[in-house]
């Protein structure tokens, strides 16, 4: 029996680095603490097979599918490179410098997730923090729009709620939490699997978070005229009484782009705006922070890597000879709605699902390059294939934690299979030789 301690779990945002894994004759015997997204994770990754590489359907050797991913690309005028939330920093970098080369699109997973919550903190600002100053100095922890027992099983017990800090000494205990929500839903939500409380809930009418924010702010500033809802008023007493206080937001805030008969919601910048304009201003009373709940393993690590690679967090475009950016526009959704990529490179296809109707459409209709891990599935199909080593066990490397904190990854196995930087740095190699006759 073999066993590893202190492994990361690319999960989820939280990426907790204190996991204990046992192996036994080759398989993934047991996983501790316990976590159902890292159960799951593992556990699926580790047992996960598929073909290696794929042309057109049919199984291919790995220089083939470089060849005609090659292909595809030289050929196309204007393709997308999307994905990168599942890889590493290495394969990220990879993907910018291969997309700057053909004069393409680049976009992550945030255009169809927190890419609201990134454009507000670029309007307003952003007071934050790291997970470690929380853990040990936040005694109000507000979680506005999320439920953290579903989406970071152990967030609460690691950092927000349960630990004891070098300020918390007695925990839970010296904690206020506040849960804030649409009424429907907000009674379901929970702190943990456990299925602990919180010691005040909000419910608020659907839509109406941006009235929320707005009537607080205006309630701190001393302008606000009229009756406020009694819990909008503990809630804000709460806020200026504590000595260090944390909003955890999530995407029932950042109305992210959910398409519902072709149509798109466009309030989710404008509600985290004015959080982080109420936030920035609870400064003047006492130490206040905010933190995206992000949800895939390394989109945080996607978001810095295209940030100092090319100045902007997602939606780059490249075909002028220099990134440009502009959400709505160069973002993969409405480039595939609009007809304007002809070819499609996606690093991991686990959030094609959430394009719109039209967009899929689009992706169906054109030469698609997949790169993804061992039994990876997508509703679409790729005219290359090339399954790829899963960084965190089959690869080691580097991502980050939702509050942008770098992780290191171990390799726990041996594999023939391909890193995507190695994929996509040949590509890169050959697509240069054919433009430009050299390396």
């Amino acid at each position: 029996m073999q066993r590893f301690e202190h492994v990361p779990c690319p999960g989820c945002g939280c990426v907790c680095d204190d996991l204990c894994l046992t192996i036994e004759d080759g398989s993934l015997h047991t996983i501790s603490p316990h976590c159902e997204l890292a159960e799951s994770w593992f556990r699926r990754h580790w047992q996960s097979t598929g073909n290696k590489c794929c042309v057109d359907g049919t199984m291919a050797s790995l220089d083939h599918a470089i060849d005609r991913a090659v292909e595809i690309l030289n050929a196309a005028e204007y393709p997308l490179i999307y994905g990168l939330s599942r890889g590493a920093t290495s394969g990220q970098r990879a993907a910018v410098a291969l997309a700057d080369l053909l004069g393409g699109a680049l976009d992550t997973t945030a255009s169809l997730c927190h890419g609201p919550s990134i454009m507000a903190l670029q309007e307003v600002g952003e007071v934050t923090s790291t997970l470690g100053e929380i853990r040990n100095r936040a005694d109000l922890v507000v979680f506005w729009g999320c439920d953290p027992a579903s989406s970071h099983p152990r967030h609460a017990e690691r950092y927000s709620v349960f630990p004891f800090g070098r300020h918390l000494a007695h925990g839970r205990a010296d904690r206020k939490i506040v849960m804030v929500g649409d009424r429907d839903r907000v009674d379901q939500w929970r702190l943990d699997p456990s299925g602990n409380k919180p010691d005040l809930v909000i419910r608020l009418p659907p839509g109406q978070d941006f009235e929320a924010l707005s009537c607080l702010h205006a309630m701190l500033r001393g302008t606000w005229r009229g009756d406020a809802s009694p819990d909008l008023v503990q809630l804000l007493d709460l806020m200026k009484g504590c000595r260090y206080g944390v909003v955890f937001f999530g995407l029932g805030l950042a109305k992210t782009s959910m398409w519902e008969d072709g149509e798109s919601s466009a309030t989710g910048q404008h509600d985290v705006a004015a959080l982080l304009k109420l936030v920035a201003d609870l400064n003047a009373h006492t130490r206040f922070t905010a933190r995206r709940m992000r949800l895939q393993g390394d989109v945080s690590g996607a978001d810095n890597v295209m940030c100092w690679q090319t100045g902007y967090p997602f939606g780059v475009d490249f075909s002028r000879g220099y990134p440009r950016y502009n959400p709505g526009e160069t973002t993969a959704n409405d480039l595939l709605e609009r007809g304007d990529v002809d070819a499609c490179l996606l690093m991991g296809a686990e959030t094609v699902e959430y394009f719109s109707d039209r967009a899929l459409d689009r992706l169906r209709s054109i030469p698609v390059i997949q790169l993804d891990y061992p039994g990876a599935r997508s509703p679409v199909s790729a005219a290359v294939h090339i399954t790829t080593a899963v960084h965190g066990i089959d690869a080691g490397g580097t991502i980050y934690r939702m509050d942008n904190v770098p992780i290191p990854l171990r390799r726990l196995r041996q594999t023939t299979l391909p890193t995507d930087e190695f994929v996509l740095s040949s590509l890169r190699l050959r697509c240069s030789e054919l433009i430009y006759g050299v390396v």
